[in-house]
Formats: C-alpha cells, structure tokens, sequence
C-alpha cells in the first residue's frame, strides 16, 4: 500500500503538488477561525464531572450566571496622590464604574483582515465593585470578559477596555493598575512578541542553514520549510474539524505545541528522504530521476510510515486519560501526525519527482563519490569499540536519570514575569490577602432543591474564617431564586501556589465538609480548588497512560522490526533517556535554580515526544542495520556501514527537531518543556541512536533480530571477501579505493 501511494504521488508528480498547495493555503486560512471555536480557556473545564471543584464550577455557571468562558479581571483604582480615597472619590469611581459597564468595547481589527475569518469578541463588560483596602488607599473592581485569554482578538478587547478606563479615570485624577489572567495573558503576549518572531526566525535560519551545510543546494534548503507549512496548514484544518466534530474542546496552548511537532517531524520525514535520494541517485547515475524518487520513496515511506504510526499510538494513549487537557491533546497531535505522515507519502515524493536531480542544485556531489568522513570514521569506532560506546553513554545517561531523586511536581500558573499585571497583584497583596483577586469559592445548594436562607451559613463561615490561612470570608450571597448560595474565602497565599492548593484541598474542604448544613451540599471551587483536583487528575493518569503507550510502541516495533529482542533493546534504550532528561529538568530547576519543582505536564509529555519522536531515529537506524545485516560480511561491518549513512540524517534531523521545541522557550511558562524537550531529543538523536543502539547492534549482531535473523545474500562475485568494496552507498556497488577491513573480522 505505501509503494503504491509513493509511486502513484511520482508518476502524478505536479498534480499531486497542486492539490496540496490549494489544500493548504485554504485551510492555513480558515484554520485559526476553525481552531478558535474548539479552545477553551478554563483549566476546570477539563477536569470530570465527578471532581469537586468541577461541581462548583457547573453550579456558578447554572445559578450564578458565570459563563464558561468568562474571565475576570481586577482593576485597582487609587488617587494620583497616594492620598486615602474620600467618600467622594469613591462615589466617583463607582460612578464612572457604571458608565463603562454600559459601554460595548469594539475589538479593534487589523485593516486587511477579513471580518469573516475572525470572529468578533466585541462585549459590554460586566463590572461591579469588590472591595477597598483597609487604609483606603484604593478600591477593587472586578470586571468580567469573556473568550480565550489567549486569542489575539480577546487581548485586543482588553486592551480597548484598559485604555478607555485609564483615560476616563486619569480625568478623575485617579491612576489605575490591571491584573487577572486575562491582563497577564495581554501583559506577556505584548512583552514577549519580539522574542517569538526571533526564534521562530532562528529556527528557519537554523533549518536553512544546516540544510545548504549538508546538502550545498538551494532548493534542498528551502522545500522543506514550504512543503512542512502546506501539510501543516491542513493538518490544523484538520485537527480543528475533528475536535468540532467529536465535540472536544482544546487546551489553547494545543496548536502551538502541534506547529512546532508538525515542523519538527515534517521536516525530518523529508530529510530522511533527501539523504537516501542523494544516496540512490550517486549510486546510480543512469537511472531517471522519477524511478528514483518512486524506490526511495516506497522504501523509506516503510520507516517513515512505522515512525509516524509510533507518535500516532503514544498520543493516542492521552484518550483514557482523566484530564481532558491530556484527552485532547493526544487526539488532536495524533490527526495532526496522520495528516503529516499523508503528505510525506504524497507531496514529498511528488516534490523528489518534480525536481528529479535539479533538488541538489548547485551542488556537484551527485557527480562523485563522497570521501570518508566523520560519520564513517564514527561508524568504524562503534564497530571496533562497542562496548566502551556503551559503557560511556549508559554512564552518561544514569549520570542524569539520578537527578529524579527528590523529584517534585509543580502545578503553578505564574511565568515568573515582571509584567505591568503583576505588579498590580503583588501591590494588592500587600494590603489584602493574596487571594483577593482570585478568591476560593464555596458553592452549596439545597438537596431537595429547596430555597436557602444566608442566616443558614453562619456557622460555616465562622468555620471558615478560623482556618488557618484564610485572610477574609466574603459575606453569604444568594442567586436570584436563592436556590444557591456562594462564600467567597480570601488565602493568604497566592492562588496559583502551593500553598494556596493545598489550604483549598485540605483545611478549607474539611471545614466546609464539617460545617455545612444537613441537608445541603457544599462544593469548593476557584483557581487554587481546580488546580488540586488537576494534580490528582495528572496521578492518576500518569499511572494509565504510561503503561499502555510503551505497550503500543513496542506492538509496533515488533510488527516493524519482526524481532522479540530489538524492541525490548529500543524501549529500554528510550526509557532511559525518558528518565536521563527528566533528571536533567530536575537538577536545573528545581535543585539548580531553586524552583518548586518541574511542571506538572512535564512528564507526561516528555515521556510522550522523547519516547515516540526519539523512536523515529531508533527505527531509522535499525532498519538500515538491518537492511546492510542482509549483505556479505560480519555485523560490524554492517553496523559501521549503517553509521555511517544514517549519521548525516540523524543528527541533522535532531538538531532540527531540537531547535525547533527550542522555540517553546520564547512562550511564557514554558522554559522547563522547552529545556527538556530539546535536551531528550539532542539526546535521543546523538546519544541513544548513534551510540546505544548501534552499539548493542555490534555486541549481539544478527541475534538482534532473533527469532527472525536476517540472512546475509549470497555474493555475487567470486572476488575474495579480504578485498570485498564497501559497497553500503546504495543498493548498487559502488568502488571505492579502500577495502572493508572490518568485513574481515
């Protein structure tokens, strides 16, 4: 079947381009409208119906009118003099409080853009005054937006709306300060925007860059940066269509992280091709370059197809995860890997066919045959030095798998950013209790669906304000119908702490389970509430999800491999470097730079791309081990003749695939991910598959494949094996000057 869809996108060559450009520049278009409408903006829309705070937050939404998608902002307004606000002044706040609520903020648009493709967040705020410090130095007013704090047009509204509050009450002679999720989002994006286009710049000029280095070519530099952004742009029309349609919503950080996998791997699928068509096409000048694209193309489409399939099934394992962030996210990066996997069959052979030898234009080494150079002076060191090869990189990679010990997991939210938001949190803390701003909520209905009484709650909230760690309890509030009611309780410590998780989790929940009145029910909801129940969501999940997606990727490495040894050889190979760059994120930053711990998110995910995108690399260079096995010769010789042709590949496609989660670095909050997931893929690429696993190649030779040894052809010449050619740059000999020592051996 994959020879058959190579052959068919190279014997259909332009047409096969054709639909794929129109394809693309039409989903690249529509796809960021279609992906706007599947994000949702709140971590507890994610969490099962059967967490606590989950319950709270169905309640707020059905009795108390709070929107799924709403997020809330804390304006901070105090006289330009540093005086205590009068009662007048307060009047005047209030006042002018009223009239922006009665105002619609216009989100503003860029003027080429299309109305139809972006939606309009345009809204009329809802405002209402929270509270005034005790030395009345200023007064708190709690505004409510809605839409993904994330998207541009979102930001955009807040930003019209913090404008157009600045001046108003600048005319008042009061100053104002902005905080809140949203605020901080808008904060971040503005002063970290500078910082992403230059690594997204670096990364192009990176993948440019290493491409003229290998390939002296110009087209061979550009293509695949343009033929990874038309599959990528259907592939985020596709991840869209299928969350619309199976009814996921997406963690608004998921086409972020799918952009920089669909450009890491797109770009290594075509780089596996390009260096075995250079390879094909120096071994066999005469053959027309449309049959050479056509055999390439269906015997590496098997590698790309079976490493493809790995990602595919690990990410798919996040579908019986708890956390419906991690629910997702597998799917959507499955779809997004099968569409990618569909155009390296496809579009990629098609662009070999087109371009035939002009690929490596103007580069004259079709023309000649290579010197040996360091990847075939690596591979003879593997094959004469095994073991020692072993014994370092095994060294190496126990050396930081050891940092784990006294691994902590994080689950804040703060990037650690100095933006104009934090600085309004951190002036309100200082005068109220941390939590103000985003304050734990208690949510309780009667059983019988009876109406409720405040009177009723008192003893709760003295309960409540007895806690230790509880700066204020809000008064009882009921909804319209006082079918409900809410408590609002003020920590101490920071809402997206620890601190803050585990008093909402523990003291406040057992007060409240303590207190309530019989015959109703109490749930404990907000940030702080939400992010213990993740943490106890991600557990659980890593304890599923880990288990059974080692057990599909070694399913298809059997299938693959056709071998009971070498998938076990694999999985304990990028199991270790799964825990060697675990331990590395841990010693920096937790032990290192002193921080709580690593990010909650991090292992799962880590175990996740090291793992599956780290088993390309393996299943690369197994599968050419193997395919030079099936010649004359000893292993060794094999295995240094696999080194040396999948070096060049692998460690170009490492250093592409590194820098480009390099990039995560520029988003806020993301440093640990971005550190790890580029220090497990530089070593996945350079430690793991061109030291251990040829390694452990040399050491058991063909038993590597038991039950199923390759059997090594008949020769073809009567020519004495001491002075056999090494023939290992294509499937057709090529003479070389030198004789294989190490077929000797």
């Amino acid at each position: 079947m994959i020879r058959a869809l190579t052959g068919f996108a190279t014997r259909h060559a332009w047409k096969v381009i054709a639909v794929w450009a129109v394809l693309g520049m039409g989903l690249s278009v529509l796809a960021p409208m279609l992906m706007s409408r599947v994000t949702g903006s709140q971590s507890g829309d994610f969490l099962p119906r059967s967490y606590d705070s989950a319950a709270a937050l169905r309640i707020a939404e059905d009795n108390f009118g709070v929107k799924p998608d709403a997020t809330t902002i804390t304006v901070l307004v105090a006289r330009t003099d540093g005086g205590a606000l009068t009662a007048a002044d307060q009047q005047q706040v209030e006042a002018e409080a009223a009239k922006l609520a009665g105002r619609r903020v216009v989100m503003p648009r860029k003027e080429d853009e299309p109305k139809f493709l972006v939606p309009d967040h345009s809204q009329t705020p809802r405002i209402a005054p929270a509270m005034v410090a005790p030395d009345r130095t200023f007064e708190l007013l709690s505004v409510e937006l809605t839409g993904n704090a994330t998207e541009e047009g979102v930001q955009g509204v807040y930003k019209a709306f913090r404008d157009d509050a600045r001046a108003r009450f600048a005319d008042l002679g009061m100053r104002t300060g902005f905080t809140g999720g949203l605020a901080q989002a808008a904060d971040s994006a503005d002063a970290n925007r500078t910082a992403a286009m230059i690594g997204s710049a670096l990364v192009t000029v990176l993948i440019v860059l290493l491409n003229v280095l290998v390939f002296r070519s110009v087209l061979a530099a550009v293509l695949p940066l343009l033929a990874v952004a038309v599959i990528g742009g259907v592939a985020g029309g596709a991840v869209a269509g299928a969350a619309a349609l199976a009814g996921l919503k997406l963690d608004a950080s998921t086409p972020g992280l799918i952009s920089v996998v669909l450009l890491g791997i797109g770009v290594d699928y075509l780089l596996f091709l390009l260096f075995r068509f250079r390879e094909h096409l120096r071994a066999r000048p005469d053959q027309p370059a449309r049959e050479a694209a056509a055999e390439v193309a269906g015997r590496v489409g098997t590698a790309i197809t079976s490493a493809a399939l790995t990602i595919v099934a690990a990410f798919a394992t996040l579908g019986v995860a708890t956390f419906g962030q991690f629910r997702s996210l597998g799917p959507a990066i499955a779809v997004a890997v099968l569409v990618m996997l569909l155009g390296s069959l496809t579009l990629m052979p098609a662009l070999l066919a087109a371009c035939g030898r002009g690929m490596f234009w103007p580069s004259r080494g079709l023309r000649r045959v290579p010197r040996e150079g360091v990847a075939a002076r690596f591979g003879g060191l593997v094959a004469r030095r095994p073991l020692a090869l072993l014994a370092a990189s095994v060294a190496l990679l126990g050396a930081l798998a050891a940092g784990t010990a006294g691994l902590r997991m994080d689950y804040s939210l703060a990037d650690g950013s100095t933006t104009a938001a934090a600085a309004t949190a951190a002036e309100i803390s200082r005068a109220l209790p941390a939590g103000v701003s985003d304050p734990t909520a208690v949510y309780l209905v009667a059983q019988d669906g009876g109406t409720l009484d405040a009177g009723r709650f008192d003893g709760l909230s003295r309960a409540l304000t007895g806690v230790e760690g509880v700066g204020q309890v809000g008064r009882t509030v009921l909804n319209e119908d006082h079918r409900a009611a809410r408590i609002e309780v003020y920590l101490n410590a920071d809402p997206q702490s620890q601190q803050a998780r585990d008093l909402a989790s523990g003291p406040v929940r057992a007060a409240v389970a303590a207190h309530t009145p019989p015959g109703t029910s109490a749930h404990v909801g907000g940030t702080a509430a939400v992010f213990a129940d993740i943490s106890t969501a991600v557990d659980h999940d890593l304890t599923v999800v880990f288990p059974v997606a080692a057990a599909l990727i070694a399913l298809i490495l059997l299938l693959l491999l056709r071998s009971l040894l070498a998938p076990v050889v694999l999985m304990l190979a990028v199991g270790l470097g799964f825990a060697a760059t675990l331990g590395a994120a841990t010693l920096l930053f937790q032990h290192g730079l002193g921080e709580p711990g690593v990010a909650f998110t991090l292992p799962l995910v880590l175990f996740l791309f090291v793992v599956a995108l780290g088993t390309d690399y393996n299943i690369l260079v197994t599968d050419r081990i193997r395919e030079e096995m099936r010649r004359p010769g000893a292993p060794r010789a094999a295995v240094a003749r696999a080194v040396r042709h999948t070096a060049p590949t692998v460690a170009t496609a490492g250093l592409v695939l590194a820098g480009s989660f390099a990039t995560l670095a520029t988003t806020p909050g993301s440093e640990q991910i971005a550190f790890s997931l580029t220090l497990g893929i530089l070593l996945s690429a350079l430690v793991l598959s061109l030291g251990v696993v040829p390694a452990l190649a040399a050491l058991l030779g063909r038993s590597l494949w038991w039950p199923l040894r390759p059997t090594p052809a008949a020769p073809t010449t009567t020519a004495p094996t001491t002075t056999a050619p090494d023939t290992a740059a294509a499937p057709v000999a090529a003479p070389r000057p030198a004789p294989d020592r190490l077929g000797t051996r």
